[in-house]
């Protein structure tokens, strides 16, 4: 660089040393009136005074066009310098404007422009992280990853929002975070159109169309569309819960969608309302699953038998009745349920745990089904009513045997299949036809 810039300085004073011999040629020679005419300057051989001007002015504004073009030229190195300070830098560059990809990953063939973006794929196979923060010891694969993750240890955000002030640790955050005031989703899907403000959404949404799954527990090999839903999924085999209420001093798996959920439950925080109602929600997801009880929306369908749900839980719960699977088993009695929740009320019969509790006689109960039933003493609320005869019941089950009117008998026997109104007269019918105890308790567990 520095012998580079040496020359062009040699090769612009000779310039300027030239421009300023042609100024003095062409300055017109002084003629004395008179005497000897031998101290006068000659003229140019074979060119008159007016030719000579012209002569002089054009190799004058030549060697000013020269000029300008050596000072643009060294204007322009420099700055090729200072942008790119090799030619390595330079080659990459230009692959922008080509499309050229000479670099290929070994192990899934994919492309790159540059070297050391290869390099940082092939961390992705190796697993390698040969980044760690000198505080807390954790290893990263990318020098940007260790220099954000430093910010959590001293705290520092560097950028700032120019609309609402807020400070970010990394600029990614703060470029998606724009986007929140100006609307912009630059990423949209070629399936169905719909559009993202982060092109990780996208790349996670056009799963639901392709059905892949490519990140697999490594216990129960369960595979899941998201990085995110396997991390947390990993913490049922551990029992790590990260996050705790400060309040409370409660423990929980997930950061967003339970402790954010959590806290509201001490500080009675309802952000989010529903446009049709007004009625308020602690978290955004409830109010997505509400609002389809206006508008009758149901986005989630078997593929087997084509039903339709409003919650996508519903809809893999839903599946496992075709399937049969049931992902949740109980540690005590190694029990399994297609449910979680299912799973959780079980739970409580081993610890006794009755966490629902009356708030005008303080009664407490297992199941939270359980305790709305027995609000209804209190408040005399009847719910149920019959179609025919219009009378009203307390509870669902006190509704269904009641209805005589239709003649349906819901309850079937399980040994000779002969139908009741109640559950009671099942009983009876048997241990009229003597069956065993073992019959009852395989009765009882199903029920």
């Amino acid at each position: 660089m520095s012998v580079w810039l040496r020359r062009l300085e040699r090769y612009v004073r000779c310039l300027k040393r030239r421009e300023r011999s042609a100024r003095r040629s062409c300055v017109a020679p002084k003629t004395k009136t008179g005497g000897n005419k031998r101290g006068s300057r000659r003229p140019q051989r074979g060119l008159k005074r007016s030719q000579r001007r012209k002569s002089c002015q054009c190799r004058l504004q030549h060697f000013q066009t020269r000029l300008s073009q050596i000072i643009l030229m060294f204007s322009y190195i420099y700055i090729m310098f200072q942008v790119f300070p090799r030619k390595s830098n330079l080659d990459t560059h230009r692959r922008t404007h080509t499309g050229e990809k000479p670099y290929s990953c070994e192990a899934c063939e994919i492309k790159f422009a540059d070297l050391s973006t290869l390099t940082r794929h092939r961390r992705t196979h190796t697993r390698e992280k040969p980044y760690h923060c000198l505080t807390c010891q954790k290893t990263f694969a990318l020098k940007s990853y260790l220099d954000t993750h430093r910010r959590t240890h001293t705290g520092e955000k560097p950028y700032s929002c120019e609309v609402c002030e807020i400070k970010f640790a990394d600029l990614s955050t703060l470029t998606r975070h724009r986007r929140t005031h100006t609307g912009e989703k630059p990423y949209h899907c070629l399936t169905c159109q719909k559009t993202f403000a982060q092109k990780s959404n996208l790349d996670t949404h056009r799963r639901t169309h392709t059905g892949e799954k490519p990140y697999s527990c490594e216990v129960c090999e369960m595979k899941f569309a998201e990085l995110s839903t396997l991390t947390t999924h990993r913490r049922t085999h551990t029992g790590d819960k990260p996050y705790h209420c400060l309040t409370c001093q409660k423990t929980f798996a997930r950061k967003s969608s339970t402790l954010n959920k959590h806290r509201r439950t001490h500080t009675g925080e309802k952000p989010y309302s529903c446009e049709v109602c007004e009625i308020k929600f602690a978290d955004l997801s409830t109010l997505t699953t509400h609002r389809r009880t206006h508008t009758g929306e149901k986005p989630y369908h078997c593929l087997t038998c084509q039903k339709t749900f409003a919650q996508k839980s519903n809809l893999d719960t839903h599946r496992r009745t075709h399937t049969g699977e049931k992902p949740y088993h109980c540690l005590t009695c190694q029990k399994t349920f297609a449910r979680k929740s299912a799973l959780t009320t079980h739970r409580r019969t081993h610890t006794k745990e009755k966490p629902y509790s009356c708030q005008v006689c303080e009664k407490k109960f297992r199941h939270l089904s359980a305790l709305m039933t027995h609000r209804r003493t209190h408040t005399g609320e009847k719910p149920y009513s019959c179609q025919v005869c219009e009378k009203k019941f307390r509870h669902l089950s006190a509704l269904t045997k009641h209805k005589t009117h239709t003649g349906e008998k819901p309850y079937s026997c399980l040994v000779c299949e002969k139908r009741f109104c109640e559950s009671k007269q099942e009983l009876i019918n048997i241990t009229k036809n003597g069956q065993t105890k073992e019959r009852w308790v395989k009765y009882l567990a199903k029920s």
